[in-house]
């Protein structure tokens, strides 16, 4: 109990200095306070971490599956320069803060879940160690439904690097930060791609063997998918809905091919299934765009094709196939599906002559054409002229992530599509070094504790 009331007081120290927007403490590695009472997980790592970083914790994937726990580097009794510099200014003595830690202590036990649901991700990881009813928050199905109530924020990115192909990098970018997370239930040798996400659950494709795994990258709750009962070829595209909000209630993956095939698998069922193939007003094969990952708005997936241009859509819901034909923008190149708020748009290159440039069009409702909404500032695309530029859209949920690629060049960006704003992404390094890494694939992805695959 006791633990848990240190534990309580550091919560609502930590929230109080977030919602005040001052920077975190500096922190170093030492072993979980209750250690032998947690299970045995792993977690991905936080590493390089600065004054930059929000939370002192480092969830580390080793082979031990164990989470470390950070401390500050000074001693507990020292204040730092700041504190004592606030500690002046408001005139607050040490007789204050001890009345204050007994009111804190006195904090009805039903908010303990509404309050954490509402901290920052990588925080709850360092207030998990605290002790084991904090730390069983992840399977808690009220903690659950508190978790769901909070407005989702933007989704974090989970890339796969050119170096590194059997392990992956995922970008936070409301803290503009990058973490190494490894997969430590999956066999080294397995080179798996992430091809769809839904309800903070990410679906990976194993490149060879064309299995599927099914895993919560932040809590790595991992899912081996069971054998497919027809052969879709290799050259398929993935889409991933969930039932309702959440993955409580269950997720499906639709898997379809070129020449009509498809596939859905179904997490109550835990079973593939082959419906009928698609009706006759579907034109096959289907060119699709295998750069473009799926887009889902509801229970409808949306997969871009080409020859004829435009999209095909199927509703997991009613199993209702759909073909729209739209032509696309002259002079466009390496175009991808987006979404945002229950919109369709288009995001590629648009080049002419040497000068190139990335825009955004949005489908329209009513004509069914692509309509130019945003592109990005001139002054960036002055750094593509007379380079010959490959795009990737490494994310395609209201905030896009783009990989910009040329000799000459390799760059991230991120663009909101409802502020529209235009952020640079700082590098992926190298754990624990300084070469950059080439993110040469990706999904978004939006962070959830409770989902399990």
């Amino acid at each position: 109990m006791e633990e848990e009331e240190e534990g309580l007081a550091m919560l609502i120290t930590h929230l109080h200095h977030f919602s005040h927007s001052l920077s975190p403490l500096f922190f170093t590695l030492h072993p979980p306070l209750l250690s032998h009472q947690l299970p045995r997980l792993s977690f991905f790592d936080i590493d390089d971490y600065s004054l930059d970083d929000f939370c002192g914790l480092v969830m580390a994937a080793g082979k031990s599956g164990s989470s470390r726990m950070l401390e500050p580097l000074k001693h507990p009794s020292k204040k730092s320069r700041r504190d004592r510099s606030l500690g002046k200014s408001s005139g607050r003595s040490s007789r204050d803060e001890a009345m204050e830690q007994q009111i804190w202590k006195k904090l009805p036990e039903d908010l303990f879940e509404p309050v954490i649901a509402r901290l920052p991700i990588a925080t709850f990881f360092c207030f998990r160690s605290v002790c084991q009813r904090w730390n069983s928050l992840l399977t808690s199905q009220s903690f659950s439904q508190h978790c769901a109530q909070v407005p989702q924020a933007n989704p974090w990115f989970y890339t796969v690097t050119h170096e590194h192909a059997n392990s992956g990098a995922m970008y936070d970018p409301s803290m503009k930060k990058w973490y190494h997370p490894t997969i430590s239930t999956l066999p080294a040798e397995l080179i798996v791609l992430p091809v769809a996400s839904a309800g903070g659950l990410v679906c990976f494709l194993d490149i060879y063997r064309q299995n599927f795994y099914v895993c919560n990258p932040l809590t790595q709750s991992l899912k081996e998918l069971p054998a497919r009962s027809v052969r879709v070829g290799s050259r398929a595209s993935v889409g991933m809905t969930v039932n309702g909000n959440s993955t409580s209630a269950g997720y499906k993956i639709l898997l379809v091919g070129c020449d009509g095939e498809y596939e859905i698998y179904d997490s109550v069922t835990k079973s593939w299934s082959h419906p009928e193939n698609m009706p006759a007003d579907i034109k096959l094969p289907l060119s699709l765009n295998f750069r473009s990952h799926a887009v889902s708005i509801d229970s409808t997936l949306y997969f871009m094709h080409s020859d004829p241009e435009g999209i095909v859509s199927y509703d997991m819901a009613t199993g209702v196939w759909m073909q729209y034909i739209i032509p696309a923008p002259l002079h466009l190149t390496d175009h991808m599906l987006a979404e945002c708020d229950g919109r369709i748009l288009l995001v590629g290159l648009l080049t002419k002559n040497a000068a190139t440039c990335i825009c955004i069009w949005e489908l329209q409702k009513m004509t069914f054409l692509w309509k130019e909404v945003d592109r990005m500032p001139n002054v960036w695309c002055l750094d593509f002229y007379g380079k010959h530029v490959r795009m990737t859209c490494l994310g395609n949920k209201g905030l896009l992530m783009l990989s910009l690629r040329s000799r000459q060049m390799n760059r991230l960006v991120t663009y909101n599509i409802a502020s529209r704003e235009w952020v640079k992404v700082p590098a992926c390094l190298v754990p624990h070094g300084r070469k950059r890494q080439w993110v040469a694939h990706g999904t978004a992805f939006y962070p959830c504790l409770t989902a399990m695959a």
